[in-house]
């Protein structure tokens, strides 16, 4: 499954439109850091480019409305939800800059991994140079 993630309501309905008049059956969630469209991963590759465009759009569209807003930027905020090795669930807190840079390289999945690795690391810490491990 695919998944494109939305912080408004109205993006996540106009994806979904634009998904559902190419013929695509969607999932909808919320989730603790926005709206989750989930999409087949088997679509034809046309299909696929058209919805990996027109979700460029609609993020490009939501960035410009949030800087539009009252206090812009720096009035939201943005987080990532990770299991620690023990177990425990936390939020790492993170400036939407930087939150928005890192979804417009990797996906959720992968920002997820990234941090419950970096988690790990810190928390289970094996010191010393890295070509002594």
């Amino acid at each position: 499954m695919l998944e494109y993630l939305f912080f408004d309501a109205g993006q996540r309905d106009k994806f979904v439109q634009h998904a559902r008049a190419l013929g695509v059956q969607c999932t909808l969630a919320d989730d603790q850091l926005g709206l989750v469209v989930g999409v087949p991963e088997d679509l034809p590759d046309t299909t696929e480019a058209s919805l990996e465009a027109c979700y460029e759009s609609l993020r490009q569209e939501e960035a410009r409305l949030v800087e539009q807003s009252e206090g812009g930027l720096k009035k939201h905020l943005a987080g990532i939800q990770l299991q620690l090795p023990d177990g425990r669930s936390c939020m790492v807190a993170l400036q939407p800059d930087i939150a928005s840079r890192l979804m417009a390289c990797l996906s959720l999945e992968e920002i997820q991994d990234l941090f419950v690795n970096v988690a790990h690391c810190a928390l289970q810490a094996e010191n010393g140079p890295l070509c002594k491990r």
